[in-house]
């Protein structure tokens, strides 16, 4: 609790006003329950309202794949966002991926679930095809990239140029902190994330993927229409093709 707290402080901090709490389902976290989840993260609200930290705590679960292939209809629904059986948070494999990953979330999706990819940036197989993940991304499924993504250089970082790319591209719908704790490090702000973006994109699109886009998925409803893409590098070409 204690380390839930301070992780809190430091999201306040940096701007956050609401959290989505999605420990990891799968097999090397046994301690993680479903059925637990909606309780646990009103305890923690709780907890933050008494030290002074108003930072709004939702409960979900970040799910590997093979998890949520083998859940039952119970636990997937109480890993969903809320626990409404609309959205879900699918992680994205860190290694190759199969020619079949596609068809595999296509079997969570009809489960009645809207995916959300988290990180697509850091696999290799998206990296190397980017392509596959925007083609993705046009057939459905939501892509969340990580803030510290867009913080990083994309010269030497194959994550950074592909977080990019997906942002630019218009094919990313959530900024997400990814935050795993207070003392984790490389882990930049949501703040600086933002800022990062909206060099990229603009004011309007930023605040798309920070908060609307998010609430539409906390409240399992479609998703608002995006405003268009408008950042620095397009102004000044523009400029420069007008010259």
């Amino acid at each position: 609790m204690s380390d839930s707290v301070e992780l809190a402080r430091h999201l306040w901090e940096d701007g956050a006003r609401g959290v989505a709490a999605t420990p990891h389902c799968r097999a090397d976290h046994p301690g993680v329950h479903p059925q637990e989840l909606a309780a646990r993260a009103a305890e923690l609200e709780d907890e933050l309202r008494a030290s002074g930290t108003g930072l709004g705590v939702v409960h979900a679960g970040e799910v590997d794949l093979t998890w949520g292939l083998e859940a039952s209809e119970e636990e997937l629904r109480a890993v969903s966002y809320r626990g409404l059986g609309k959205d879900v948070l699918v992680e994205t494999p860190y290694g190759p991926l199969t020619s079949n990953f596609e068809t595999l979330l296509f079997w969570i999706a009809v489960r009645g679930y809207r995916i959300l990819l988290a990180h697509p940036e850091r696999n290799p197989s998206f990296q190397d095809d980017p392509q596959r993940v925007e083609r993705m991304s046009e057939n459905g499924t939501l892509l969340q990239v990580t803030a510290s993504a867009l913080t990083r250089p994309s010269r030497t970082s194959r994550s950074a140029k592909l977080a990019r790319r997906l942002v630019e591209g218009g094919h990313a719908h959530v900024l997400a902190s990814d935050a795993h704790g207070a003392a984790v490090p490389g882990r930049a702000g949501l703040s600086d994330g933002t800022r990062a973006a909206v060099e990229l994109v603009g004011r309007a699109r930023t605040g798309w993927m920070v908060e609307r886009v998010p609430r539409a998925i906390l409240l399992g409803e479609p998703l608002p229409e995006a405003p268009p893409i408008e950042s620095r590098r397009t102004g000044m070409l523009a400029r420069l093709r007008q010259r």
